[in-house]
C-alpha cells in the first residue's frame, strides 16, 4: 500500500498577511518610543517654524541613536573612543602628574580586579600610548610629593604616621557594591533627604537608581543619553530626575516608569544642573557655552539666563533658594542672585583663583552651618588639586571669603569632594574627596599638618564621585571602572 505524502505549499495571501503584522509591530514600536514623542512634543519658540522645528528634532533624535552606535564600534590603532578622548584632554604637563598606585586591601567582600597601572588608571586599561615614567624612584617621588596652603608637606598619598582616626569618620567596612556598569561612574548622589535612595551616571550615557536597603537592588535604569553623563539632581520629593549631559541635552525623568518625560536641547554640552530647593518648578543648568540657564521644569522653556566667563562646570544653591553659586573652568566661582518666583538671573560677585594655572572647578558645595565659619560655608574642588573653604555672608548678597585651603595633588580626571556631615569632638572641618591612587580620603582643614585623618581602600581604580546620605550612616564612591561602593560607618558613642 502505498504512503500518501502531503505537500504544504505558502500562499501569497498568507505571506502578505505576516508582512503585514511586521509592519504594524514595527510601527506600533515606533509610535510607542517615549524618547521620540518627549522629542518631538517639546514647545517650540513663537516666532519659529512648526515644521522647521519638528524635523530638526527628529533628525537630532535619530544623530543620536547613530552616534551610540557609531562610538560602540568606532576603533584606531586598536583602541577605543573613550581611550582616545581621554588621551587627547590630557594636560600638557600629563607625565608629571601620574600617581603612584598602590594595592588595595578590600578585604573578603565584593569581586575585585587588581590595581592597575599609573597610566592604564589615568587612560583606560588598553591605554592609547606606552607613555612610561623614565625618572628614577627618588626623582619620580620628588615630583609627586605636594605642599599644603598651611606651608606643610602633606598630600593624599602621605605615608607619615598620621593620627588616631576620629571616631565620626571610622568605617566598618562595605555595606554593599554595585558593579554593573562597565564606563566611568561620574556623578553619584543619594536621593533628598533619603538614606537608602541612591544614584549615579556614567559616561555611557546611562542612569541608575539603585536602593541601598537590605536587600541592596537596582531599582531602574534611565537610557536616553547618547555621551557622558555629567550631572544630575533629585527633585524635592524624588520622584523626578533631572540629568544634563554632553549629547547638549538636558532630561528629566520620571523614576518609578523609569520614563525620560521631557528632553530640552541646546547648542552646547550641559555640564551640571540643580533643582530649585524651594520652587521645584526651576531647573537650574551651566553649559560649556559659559551661560547659566534656568529652564521652567512643566514647559521646558528657557526663562532667564546669565553668561559668566568660563564653562559652567559646577554649581549649588544656597537653602533658600536666592543664590546659585557656580565655579567655572577657568578657577572662579561666581555669585548669582535668583528671583524665587520669577526665576530671573543677575551676577553679584566673582571670586578669582589666585592660582598661576587655570583649572577647572569640580565641585562647588554649600552647606548651611560650619562651626569654623559660624554661618553658612561653600567647598570648591579645582582639578589641581586646590580645596578652597569659603564663608558665606548672605546679607551682603552671597559674598565670599576665604576661610582657608588645602592643596592636594593634581587630578587628571574630574574627581570630587563633599563636606564631611558630622561634627567630631575636637570641632574640626571635615572633608572627603576621591583620588588618583584609588583611595577615599578624609581632611581637616583646621589642622596646619598632618591633614589626612582617614582614608578608605577598596577600590581599583581612581575615585571619582563621592556622596554622603541623609542618616549619615552611608558613604557612597565611584571608580573609573564603573564600580559603585557603599561604606558603613561605625557606631560611636
Amino acid at each position: 500500500m502505498a504512503e500518501s505524502t502531503t505537500i504544504q505549499r505558502s500562499s501569497p495571501e498568507g505571506d502578505d498577511h505576516e508582512l503585514k503584522e511586521e509592519n504594524i509591530e514595527k510601527k506600533k514600536d515606533f509610535t510607542a518610543n517615549p524618547e521620540f514623542f518627549s522629542c518631538m512634543l517639546q514647545p517650540a519658540p513663537a516666532d519659529s517654524d512648526p515644521n522647521y522645528i519638528g524635523i530638526r528634532r527628529f533628525l537630532l533624535h535619530r544623530k543620536a541613536e547613530s552616534g551610540v552606535l557609531r562610538r560602540k564600534d568606532w576603533r584606531c590603532n586598536g583602541k577605543g573612543y573613550v581611550a582616545y578622548r581621554n588621551y587627547i584632554s590630557r594636560p600638557r604637563n600629563w607625565e608629571t602628574l601620574q600617581i603612584p598606585s598602590r594595592p588595595s586591601t578590600p578585604g573578603n567582600s565584593g569581586r575585585w580586579m587588581p590595581s592597575a597601572s599609573p597610566v592604564s588608571q589615568l587612560l583606560e586599561s588598553d591605554s592609547w600610548n606606552s607613555l612610561k615614567d623614565l625618572r628614577s624612584p627618588s626623582q619620580a617621588s620628588q615630583a609627586l610629593s605636594r605642599t599644603t596652603s598651611f606651608s606643610s608637606n602633606a598630600s593624599d598619598t602621605d605615608d607619615r604616621p598620621r593620627r588616631r582616626s576620629e571616631p565620626a569618620y571610622s568605617f566598618v567596612g562595605m555595606h554593599c557594591i554595585f558593579d554593573q556598569c562597565k564606563a566611568m561612574v561620574t556623578v553619584i548622589k543619594f536621593g533628598h533627604m533619603s538614606s537608602d535612595l541612591l544614584a549615579y551616571g556614567a559616561t555611557d550615557g546611562s542612569l541608575t537608581v539603585c536602593s541601598v536597603s537590605m536587600p541592596p537592588s537596582v531599582i531602574k535604569q534611565l537610557i536616553g543619553h547618547s555621551k557622558d553623563v555629567t550631572d544630575f539632581d533629585f527633585s524635592t520629593n524624588n520622584q523626578y530626575i533631572a540629568s544634563s549631559s554632553m549629547d547638549k541635552t538636558v532630561r528629566v525623568w520620571d523614576i518609578s516608569r523609569g520614563l525620560c518625560i521631557r528632553v530640552i536641547y541646546g547648542v552646547s554640552s550641559q555640564l551640571c544642573i540643580r533643582f530649585h530647593p524651594v520652587n521645584n518648578n526651576f531647573l537650574s543648568a551651566g553649559n560649556a557655552k559659559k551661560e547659566i540657564n534656568v529652564f521652567n521644569f512643566s514647559t521646558g522653556r528657557t526663562i532667564s539666563t546669565t553668561v559668566v566667563d568660563g564653562e559652567v562646570t559646577a554649581m549649588d544653591h544656597d537653602h533658600t533658594g536666592q543664590f546659585i553659586f557656580c565655579g567655572d573652568s577657568q578657577g572662579c566661582i561666581y555669585t548669582v542672585s535668583m528671583n524665587s518666583h520669577t526665576g530671573a538671573l543677575s551676577r553679584t560677585h566673582r571670586n578669582r583663583s589666585s592660582s598661576k594655572h587655570r583649572s577647572a572647578v569640580t565641585t562647588v558645595e554649600y552647606r548651611t552651618f560650619s562651626l569654623l565659619a559660624r554661618g553658612p560655608v561653600l567647598l570648591a574642588f579645582t582639578r589641581d588639586g586646590s580645596l578652597s573653604f569659603f564663608s558665606v555672608s548672605l546679607e551682603m548678597k552671597g559674598y565670599l571669603t576665604l576661610r582657608c585651603s588645602l592643596k592636594l595633588a593634581p587630578r587628571l580626571h574630574s574627581i570630587r569632594a563633599s563636606f564631611c556631615p558630622l561634627l567630631s569632638l575636637e570641632k574640626g572641618e571635615y572633608i572627603v574627596a576621591g583620588s588618583e591612587d584609588a583611595n577615599v580620603y578624609f581632611y581637616d582643614l583646621t589642622r596646619p599638618r598632618n591633614t589626612c585623618v582617614n582614608k578608605l581602600q577598596g577600590h581599583g581604580y581612581p575615585v571619582i564621585g563621592i556622596a554622603w546620605n541623609h542618616g549619615e550612616n552611608l558613604l557612597a564612591s565611584s571608580d573609573f571602572g564603573g564600580t559603585v561602593i557603599v561604606w558603613k560607618r561605625a557606631k560611636t558613642a
